[in-house]
């Protein structure tokens, strides 16, 4: 008999959008803290950089688009030899809504998107 699998309520949103009590716990993850956000106005419950791409990593993706299959296989290596911080957001998730917050222009290609697309999957 196959298992069922609970969905994870996993969402995105940019640090710079105001938080809301929809978001359920918010974790930035980012390995920097977003230029010009104070963390009274960011409303993190939980910065988890180790969750974040590598500094090598981050600065040769640059976040250009024309980069971002490389990006999401070089990104998804580095996450699968830290098993410990995406096991910590799965915990998170199956206790309710997750938001991944992230500070990248670019809401279609950056680290967030990767991960939650993994912590789904």
């Amino acid at each position: 008999m196959p298992q069922t699998v609970a969905m994870l309520d996993i969402r995105l949103k940019r640090a710079y959008e105001p938080p809301a009590d929809a978001d359920g716990v918010r974790v930035l993850v980012d390995r920097l803290w977003p230029r010009g956000l104070s963390k009274a106005n960011a409303a993190i419950d939980h910065w988890l950089k180790q969750a974040a791409p590598s500094t090598e990593l981050r600065r040769w993706f640059g976040h250009e688009p024309a980069q971002w299959n490389a990006f999401k296989r070089r990104y998804r290596a580095e996450l699968l030899k830290k098993p410990e911080a995406v096991n910590e957001l799965k915990a998170m998730a199956r206790k309710g809504r997750l938001t991944l917050i992230f500070a990248a222009h670019d809401e279609r290609h950056n680290n967030a998107v990767v991960l939650r697309d993994m912590l789904t999957h």
